[in-house]
């Protein structure tokens, strides 16, 4: 069985994103794999060592992204491929363009993804390439149980439980809960340096400048919170000086 795990780097969950003309500012910040992405990392090695596996992770980004991929290879993923772009402009729907003839050249049984990345939060690359590729599809995964070709999976059903009955080939997209990823160890760090990762360009994959479809107009930090106002007066008084305060002020009746 060969895996494929789709595999983006975010910013670190703690760090500050400041932004500046629209801009997100990269100078000085850490990045980490996409935590809903490690969650797919780490079950696609979780099935390898049940049974006959090799895990191919596969990103598309800047040089830096190596660092995000040789850590899922330390994890205990067998192999990397980067499709590089110092500046990749495109959207969710050019990202999956180019994920998905790389996944296509890798052939898999089984595509694993994180539900959605913490930056941008659209959640649509990985179905997309799922679309593109003719595959079936689940999101939001919590448990995977593979029978021979028949795949059983659980999801998280916006508070309920649906089981799901399917087979391979198939996408996954991976939910919080699915399984608590692991720590590198130093013997895995060690033998990441050593396993390969290729790099490929957009013409290797006969792929030309991928046009986004969504234009990004601007970017800007939410306004600062003000401090609440507690209502004075019997209860009466306060409905009243409420519903004043939402004609006059907030305008919303």
């Amino acid at each position: 069985m060969k895996i494929v795990v789709l595999l983006k780097q975010t910013f670190d969950t703690e760090e500050k994103v400041v932004i500046e003309n629209g801009v997100i500012k990269e100078d000085g910040a850490q990045f980490v794999i996409n935590p809903y992405d490690e969650y797919a990392v780490e079950e696609a090695i979780r099935i390898k060592e049940n049974g006959d596996a090799e895990v191919v992770v596969v990103s598309y980004g800047p040089a830096r992204v190596e660092d995000a991929l040789r850590k899922a290879l330390a994890m205990g993923a067998d192999r990397a491929v980067l499709i590089e772009a110092d500046h990749p402009v495109t959207d969710e729907a050019g990202v999956a363009e180019v994920l998905a003839k790389a996944v296509e050249k890798e052939a898999p049984d089984l595509i694993l993804a994180g539900n959605f990345s913490v930056d941008n939060g659209a959640g649509q690359v990985a179905p997309r390439v799922a679309e593109i590729l003719g595959l079936n599809h689940v999101g939001a995964v919590t448990k995977v149980t593979l029978e021979g070709d028949d795949v059983v999976v659980e999801r998280d059903a916006e508070g309920d439980l649906e089981r799901i009955r399917t087979k391979l080939p198939l996408l996954l997209t991976a939910q919080q809960g699915l399984n608590d990823p692991r720590y590198p160890s130093l013997p895995g760090i060690m033998k990441a340096k050593k396993k390969p990762l290729d790099r490929l360009t957009l013409s290797d994959l006969g792929l030309g400048d991928i046009s986004p479809r969504t234009t990004v107009t601007n970017r800007y930090n939410p306004p600062k919170k003000e401090a609440g106002e507690i209502l004075q007066g019997d209860i009466a008084t306060q409905v009243e000086t409420l519903v004043k305060k939402l004609r006059e002020e907030a305008k919303v009746i």
